[in-house]
């Protein structure tokens, strides 16, 4: 055995994006303890910076020592006890996601369906209100990475608010990409992760509560089925005058990591974040319609960040170009998951990889490999 050399890629897939040489940097600095006063400190830091970038002044707003799956997992196990029911809305693979955590935590989950590509249907979620009035929380996905569509959630929120119920949102691929805007828009529970528009390696979710989940968590009756990531037991490392309990050893140098992603984020502005993979996207979606391929999700409900796109005809073996991006050009792209599997590719734009260089890389590359495999573009 010999020390790993990864390979250097330009990552344009559905995540992980490139990590800037900044963050790589702070990845690599000393090891001290979790709860050691200096990163006690720090862990303050990041807790500020994470509530500027969801917009909020949730005061339970941290990131989770896991990927964003288990931030999903952190919300559901904290906020569904058994026999709650949940109305769940899916138009692609992670609103299936959050069916499944319902029903492993017990709850009854009331399914709003919409076609994938499409955005959730906000006059389905009030029907379903309507049909299923005990229902306790409304969850969707913000921006479905499986297919690149982003819905309503200023809207989704305000309906769950009126008849009654929490909204819990996943914005692991919104986050720091496109406007979110947790207070403003009435979020009560959301979570993301550390390895798309924030520009970090995977293996951290941030999360945030409101005030009203936070009451809903302390008034439960049964006890939260996950001890890693239950909040009365992991808030209590968290919070607190700089005294801290041991719930878990966080992942110190990954923390860090986040902390330089972060104020990298705030250095540039969150706005000013949203309109760059904005202008990105633009010049991305120009290149790719030159090249004959085309967008699954309608235009006004296309995530920058996340692109979808039908292949040119003329692509016979999806697969094969996809490979060759990898092995002759060093680009990743994704692949379609679920109902999209081998009908279209998934080209992400997302924090550090939202650049003009890749973008420049991704179209030349994607030219060449479609020639190259014994195909033609709709330019040829």
């Amino acid at each position: 055995m010999q020390s790993f050399h990864p390979p250097k890629r330009t990552l344009m897939g559905p995540g992980p994006s490139d990590v800037p040489r900044r963050v790589l940097q702070a990845l690599a600095r000393p090891t001290i303890g979790h709860l050691d006063p200096a990163f006690v400190g720090m862990m303050d830091e990041v807790k500020i910076m994470l509530r500027q970038a969801f917009c909020t002044d949730n005061a339970l707003t941290f990131p989770i020592s896991a990927p964003g799956s288990a931030g999903m997992e952190c919300c559901f196990a904290n906020l569904v006890e058994p026999d709650d029911e949940v109305i769940i809305c899916i138009n692609g693979v992670f609103g299936g996601r959050m069916k499944e955590n319902v029903e492993r935590m017990g709850g009854i989950a009331h399914v709003v369906e919409d076609a994938w590509g499409t955005p959730v249907d906000p006059n389905k979620v009030r029907a379903a209100f309507v049909q299923h009035p005990k229902a306790k929380i409304l969850a969707f996905v913000h921006a479905e990475t499986s297919t690149g569509v982003r819905s309503d959630a200023k809207t989704l929120c305000a309906i769950a608010r009126e008849f009654g119920a929490l909204s819990l949102v996943d914005a692991v691929t919104s986050l720091g990409g496109i406007e979110l805007q947790v207070d403003a828009w009435g979020i009560d529970a959301i979570y993301s992760g550390s390895q798309k528009c924030l520009s970090c390696p995977p293996g951290l979710s941030p999360v945030s509560f409101s005030k009203r989940a936070a009451e809903v968590i302390a008034s439960r009756t049964h006890k939260v089925r996950s001890w890693f990531l239950d909040l009365s037991l992991v808030m209590a490392y968290w919070q607190g005058d700089g005294a801290r309990t041991y719930h878990h050893t966080a992942p110190v140098n990954a923390m860090v990591g986040l902390h330089e992603g972060l104020i990298m984020l705030h250095e540039e502005g969150l706005q000013n974040a949203w309109v760059r993979h904005g202008l990105m996207h633009e010049h991305l979606k120009a290149g790719l319609e030159n090249l004959g391929l085309r967008f699954v999700v309608e235009e006004q409900y296309r995530l920058p960040q996340l692109n979808a796109v039908q292949f040119p005809a003329s692509v016979q073996d999806e697969a094969k170009v996809r490979r060759h991006l990898l092995e002759q050009h060093n680009l990743e792209i994704g692949a379609g998951l679920g109902a999209l599997a081998g009908k279209v590719w998934r080209i992400g734009l997302m924090g550090a990889s939202a650049c003009e260089e890749n973008i420049e890389i991704c179209l030349s590359a994607l030219e060449a490999s479609i020639k190259q495999c014994g195909q033609t573009t709709a330019i040829d």
